[in-house]
């Protein structure tokens, strides 16, 4: 397991500052074949309005061309774990027995050298790729597909896996890391395995510079502003409490309001990620 890098407290921001932990990380330069330039948007629509606010500046990235698919029947060797600043986890370089570089997500245990497969009758490895209905229940997996060739949408993140629970008819069951237990089709593809750099959870920024380094602009309180700015504000200084429901600046209800507008796959869902909150 990866530790965080601590700093001593020369400044009030560095005092309670962790970093992440790159003594896992092998090379410094991505393959460039493999990276795109990747240009903010801010937050904005093809229109230039504000979609998502709070959103801008920042470092400048370039984004790597995960394969999350890895095509059954590849076997490839790790030549580097490497970091993405385009997500939580870290990626590994590999080449497959066809000359081919792929980064793909890196398992907690990967190293230079290690190999891994992908196909139907693969062993049960970490960093192995193969149908759900060849994967033993109770494993821990990731990178899990939602339609059979599509790629892994499922369990992407640093420190993340899933649990396959059961197998029934055409369909597993898996159990997710926010506790929703989803029926997944048996000839969908997942990977061995739990997905490296668990502390990035643990990370404490530290100073608002290094959000803005982030892209993340400065956000402004409602109770804090005047009743004609946001339905929270105003008041003649005194005690904060809402009688009303926390809404967004143009009235929309913030918390309790239904956000998930894509229900074709509600029908997966055994067990809902609320069902322990509703106790």
């Amino acid at each position: 397991m990866s530790n965080l890098k601590t700093h001593k407290p020369t400044t009030p921001g560095r005092r309670g500052m962790t970093s992440q932990d790159t003594s896992t990380i092998t090379t410094n330069k991505p393959l460039r074949s493999l990276t795109v330039a990747k240009r903010t948007q801010s937050g904005r629509n093809n229109q230039g309005r504000i979609t998502t606010r709070h959103k801008g500046g920042g470092v400048r990235r370039f984004y790597r061309l995960v394969d999350f698919a890895f095509a059954a029947g590849l076997s490839a060797v790790v030549e580097h774990i490497e970091y993405d600043p385009g997500r939580s986890a870290r990626i590994a370089r590999i080449k497959d027995n066809n000359g081919k570089y792929h980064y793909v997500l890196a398992t907690n245990d990967m190293a230079p050298g290690s190999r891994i497969e992908s196909g139907e009758e693969v062993a049960i490895e970490n960093g192995n790729r193969l149908p759900v209905k060849n994967i033993p229940v109770g494993s821990s997996i990731h990178a899990i597909e939602l339609q059979p060739g599509r790629g892994a949408q499922l369990v992407r993140a640093a420190g993340n896996s899933a649990q396959l629970m059961a197998k029934e008819g055409d369909y597993a069951q898996v159990r997710l890391p926010s506790g929703e237990v989803r029926r997944i089709g048996l000839e969908c593809m997942a990977t061995i395995g739990i997905i490296g750099n668990e502390q990035h959870q643990n990370i404490k920024i530290g100073k608002a510079g290094r959000k803005r380094h982030m892209g993340v602009r400065p956000s402004v309180r409602g109770v804090v502003m005047n009743a004609v700015d946001h339905p929270h504000g105003g008041g003649d200084g005194g005690r904060h409490r809402m009688a009303k429901a926390p809404r967004t600046p143009w009235g929309q209800k913030t918390l309790g309001y239904k956000t998930r507008t894509r229900k074709s796959t509600s029908n997966m869902i055994v067990k809902s990620r609320h069902a322990a909150k509703r106790k």
